[in-house]
């Protein structure tokens, strides 16, 4: 195994000060009217204070005795009884209708419009309740009438009442179409996909352009660009640090003149570093690292804002490389950095463009399958740049891979099974950072925990957590919800899956999608629709005996002959950004630190980084965590001369050794 090279000797500037005043982030509140609310109508005022007035007094009189006959319980008659609060609901209700009546579903009836006002005039005490209760309500019968009587070119929302001698039509407004909906495309709806996910046509086969005229991007519907926009917006509020980091460096260009080809998970977060390192100086093209994970309008956002972007939500896998190849080679472009998440755009520069890959200036890598392919490399003696190993940064390592996890992977479940987890028995494969995550939401919801691990330190740490560490295939028949976390092949298999109890739920926490043995569950239905990853392969593998039924967007039935079904979510690949999101607080601190890889290996001068793998120097890590303190309005405590020289340490960090474990 090759020796993980490290930076910290490299000259890396920062600047002198501790805290970093932001304002970011302001919650300015307006001074409310506090004049007091009057009635328009003079009468519905005059009969409120009628009834207050009659209320109180029977409040006072609240302990005489009853009499049978007594004129303060009769309701029969007099200015505060039902007659006068149904005078008050009667006046309300004409002012209702008049002013809303076509567009609120609140007082939908069977009368014809030219009726209207002598349904009110006929408005009477007894009908109070049924207003009350929220109007006259639509028999079954009656909407069957409505639905056979309905013309078939009739716009959408138009409903045909039937009602005295003739017909007339209502206009209504259904939630799903409401203008809240349709101005707000929610982060909601990017998770889960949408019906039009699957039967629209491919991206590719599309002629789409800009605002400006380009075409030098590919995505779903660059329509949905101001929905993105908006998306981007709310992200940048929750991310501190990557905009701190923006307004200081903006002014000096570090990456000025950097052609970065990105490749990775494109949402909202993504976007904002994106447009960090354009606003540094970059020139970026962008491709996603997973199929599922794209929001969709996020894409289309980054695409009229002028970068290439090459992603949709639901790609293929020839789709997949596809887009990959558009952002590496493309015309008058020659890439000199990498940002990978998964060693997918280096895996392909290096096989099929390996002239190119000779003038990249260095990798930036944050995941741990592509740090693992990278270590592969450099012991094979076919990495010939540097490479910063962004993943096992303390940053990256306990802040997106242990607190994100912990809050995601409760929000991805919850998402796409509304499971309840109170007395669920759950096991989660591997104990790492992200495991530990998994593992410490999941019992903090009730959960029982297991644990599997082939790591005697790892499992050792399960143990003193509190958690049974097992073997799966002691527990596999009684789980209902598998997690695996490991970051390796085949972790579950057929033979587990067969085991499995109704019911249960397998999802994957790992960045590859091989953990999960996917492909021996496929069926020929499967290979015809094209969700597979690798046509060729998939010969031999073949089940027929399975049935899959897509329940919605990434959640899948999948029914055995017996008729046991498991829940597999994402088709196993990364569940916590294909079925929600992770939180952009998190975001900010990992985009801090890929930002801040990057210009060191574009800046660094010639020699001072070899063809190897290097870990983020420990100074950069400090000082990405004191981009975000100002957020919880935190205070260092700073050392004095006396007690920095007898710890050996400079006052402005780093604090701590390489060696030292957080």
């Amino acid at each position: 195994m090759s020796t993980v090279a490290r930076s910290d000797d490299a000259n890396v500037s920062l600047p002198e000060e501790r805290g970093i005043p932001l304002n970011i982030l302001r919650h300015d509140s307006e001074a409310k009217d506090g004049k007091a609310v009057r009635f328009a109508d003079p009468n519905i005022g005059q009969a409120m204070e009628n009834a207050n007035m009659k209320h109180a007094v029977k409040e006072n009189e609240g302990n005489r005795p009853f009499k049978e006959n007594d004129a303060s319980s009769d309701y029969s008659g007099g200015d505060d009884s039902l007659e006068t609060r149904a005078s008050i609901k009667r006046l309300e209700f004409k002012r209702t209708r008049a002013n809303s009546y076509r567009r609120s579903l609140q007082y939908i009836d069977d009368t014809p419009d030219s009726q209207a006002e002598e349904d009110i005039d006929a408005f009477s005490p007894q009908t109070v309740g049924k207003l009350v209760s929220g109007s006259v309500r639509i028999s079954e019968a009656k909407l069957k009438e409505r639905e056979e009587s309905r013309d078939d070119d009739k716009e959408e929302g138009e409903l045909a009442v039937p009602g005295g001698g003739g017909k007339s039509r209502r206009r209504y407004r259904s939630r799903s179409l409401s203008q809240s909906s349709t101005d707000s495309y929610s982060t909601y709806s990017s998770y889960t996909g949408s019906s039009s996910d699957e039967d629209e046509q491919s991206p590719r086969e599309k002629s789409q352009k800009t605002s400006k005229g380009s075409t030098d991007f590919c995505v779903k519907n660059i329509s949905q660009a101001a929905f993105g926009r908006r998306e981007i917006e709310i992200a940048e509020q929750e991310m501190p640090g990557i905009i701190a980091l923006r307004k200081r460096a903006m002014d000096d260009k570090p990456l000025k003149g950097a052609k970065i080809v990105g490749c990775t998970h494109i949402n909202a977060q993504t976007a904002v570093l994106i447009e960090t390192l354009v606003e540094l100086g970059a020139t970026v093209r962008w491709s996603a690292c997973n199929i599922f994970s794209t929001q969709n309008e996020v894409a289309a956002a980054l695409a009229e804002a002028g970068h290439p972007v090459f992603a949709w939500r639901g790609e293929s896998e020839e789709d997949f490389w596809w887009c990959i190849d558009k952002c590496i080679n493309a015309e008058n472009w020659q890439p000199n950095m990498i940002l990978d998440d998964g060693g997918d755009a280096t895996h392909l520069m290096l096989k099929k463009y390996p002239a190119m890959f000779k003038m990249i200036k260095g990798i930036c890598e944050e995941s741990v399958t592509g740090v693992h392919r990278l270590y592969q490399l450099s012991k094979a003696g076919k990495l010939t740049v540097p490479a910063m190993n962004v993943n096992d940064s303390v940053t990256k390592t306990m802040f997106d891979n242990l607190y994100s996890c912990r809050e995601s992977i409760i929000d991805s479940l919850k998402r796409a099974t509304d499971v309840m987890f109170g007395g669920k028995q759950v096991v989660v494969c591997g104990y790492g950072e992200v495991g530990k995550g998994c593992c410490q939401a999941l019992k903090g919801l009730g959960c029982t925990v297991y644990v599997t691990e082939i790591d005697p330190v790892c499992a050792l740490q399960g143990c003193m957590d509190g958690f049974r560490v097992v073997k799966l295939s002691e527990v596999i028949r009684q789980v209902d919800i598998l997690v695996t976390a490991t970051g390796n092949k085949n972790v579950v298999t057929r033979d587990h899956m067969d085991k499995m109890k109704n019911g249960a739920i397998v999802c994957n926490m790992g960045h590859s999608n091989t953990e999960i043995d996917v492909e021996s569950l496929n069926t020929p239905e499967l290979v015809h629709e094209n969700r597979l990853e690798r046509k060729s392969e998939l010969n031999s593998l073949r089940t027929p005996d399975l049935t899959w039924e897509k329940v919605r967007s990434q959640v899948d039935h999948i029914l055995w002959p017996d008729g046991k079904r498991i829940i597999l979510l994402a088709e196993g690949r990364l569940v916590n950004l294909s079925c929600s999101s992770v939180p952009s607080f998190v975001v900010s601190i990992t985009s801090c630190t890929q930002a801040l890889a990057l210009i060191e290996l574009f800046n660094a001068p010639a020699g001072r980084y070899k063809s190897d793998v290097y870990l983020l120097p420990k100074k950069m890590d400090e000082y990405v965590a004191s981009l975000h303190l100002p957020t919880f309005d935190a205070h260092l405590t700073e050392l004095s001369d006396e007690q920095a020289k007898y710890m050996g340490l400079n006052k402005a960090g780093p604090f701590k050794p390489n060696y030292y474990r957080y």
